[in-house]
């Protein structure tokens, strides 16, 4: 039985979750939470990643069940669980045994660091973003099922335990005697915690048509590098079909190199000016003139939407001024629903005349 379920609550899944569970759970949780998304809750989406990175590692998660979520972190929990397991306490916060004293580390991870949402978003990066969140065959670190040749994370032990192979499966914790450095902790100061990047924003001004239609669009750069010269960078943007002016897109290390370390990029998509259309969510609105004679005898106009199919306008009746007709399929591409697409909706401008003649005043008044 697990001390706790915080984690496994956090990917949706059970206690007893198989390896591909967990992967599917943090799935669909980091796509959920992930800050680009309109659902995006940037904490959530840390709190998910680091549970994904504990519950992945096949020793961490060991320590996790048994433990707690503070054992994982390798901080030391409120009353010592390792207390009197292998022969004296060692020290506050450590447990003695005959292969030396360890000690847990109060300001961060075992062996690593606190957990960061630079952590967070690299293990997203890591198995491809937005696109293919978890790779191709084997996924990330060159083993089968996207483990390492270690068999545990696939990350490697990302800021993780380290070298817990000693602890002789967990089994009993074999009188804790194995547990000597334990991700090389074993007797130094904690490294201090790790620096957060810079980020930096840039606005990408995309067209109507490239909302609409999706693609890849390709920026060019100017960064600093290391030496402090400017290098130039193409940055590919994968745009999808219905995507919105707003849509932030996250790119770790691409930014200028700063302070040891090179900034986070974030594109902010914006809209281009559109000559015809006007977008109103995932609904389209564009005007159409008339004549004074039109709005009263009727009309026939060939009319062209977004994605170069041809309307067919008319009207044999008196059509009034900013009168609206509806086109239902015929708007933007809605992101979250493939296949489906919003409205245009046509308005109608009539073109009343500033000045009548005598002759044109005499013939209203007959006919009227």
């Amino acid at each position: 039985m697990v001390k706790e379920t915080k984690l496994y609550d956090l990917l949706g899944v059970s206690a007893g979750a198989s390896d591909a569970e967990i992967k599917k759970g943090y799935r669909k949780m980091a796509l959920k939470y992930h800050p680009d998304k309109p659902t995006g809750d940037t904490e959530k989406f840390k709190e998910v990643s680091e549970a994904f990175q504990i519950l992945s590692d096949k020793e961490k998660k060991e320590i996790y069940d048994t433990y707690g979520l503070e054992a994982a972190r390798g901080n030391a929990p409120a009353g010592n669980p390792f207390e009197g397991m292998g022969g004296g306490a060692g020290g506050a916060g450590g447990a003695g045994g005959p292969g030396g004293t360890f000690r847990f580390s109060s300001s961060g991870g075992a062996g690593g660091h606190p957990f960061t949402q630079a952590d967070a978003f690299n293990i997203f990066n890591q198995f491809g973003g937005f696109e293919d969140i978890f790779g191709g065959a084997g996924g990330p670190g060159g083993a089968a099922g996207g483990r390492s040749a270690r068999g545990g994370s696939p990350f490697g032990g990302m800021g993780g335990m380290g070298g817990m192979n000693g602890m002789g499966g967990m089994n009993g914790m074999g009188g804790m005697g194995g547990m000597g450095g334990m991700g090389g902790m074993g007797g130094g100061a904690p490294p201090p915690p790790k620096r957060e990047a810079e980020v930096v924003d840039l606005n990408v001004p995309c067209s109507l048509e490239e909302f609409y239609k999706g693609g890849v669009k390709k920026l060019k750069i100017n960064r600093k590098g290391s030496s402090g010269a400017n290098e130039a960078k193409i940055i590919e943007i994968n745009i999808k079909p219905g995507w919105k002016a707003g849509t932030k897109i996250t790119y770790p290390n691409e930014g200028d190199y700063k302070n040891g370390m090179r900034q986070t990029l974030r594109l902010i998509l914006a809209d281009k000016p559109n000559p015809v259309f006007k977008r109103e969510d995932n609904n389209l609105r564009a005007v159409v003139k008339l004549s004074f004679k039109e709005s009263l005898l009727g009309f026939q106009h060939e009319f062209t939407t977004v994605s170069g199919r041809k309307l067919h306008l008319s009207r044999s009746t008196p059509t009034q001024p900013n009168f609206t007709e509806t086109f239902p399929g015929q708007g933007m591409p809605i992101s979250k629903q493939p296949g489906k697409f919003g409205d245009l909706i046509i308005e109608y401008k009539v073109d009343y005349p500033t000045y009548l003649t005598a002759e044109q005043k005499k013939a209203i008044t007959a006919n009227f």
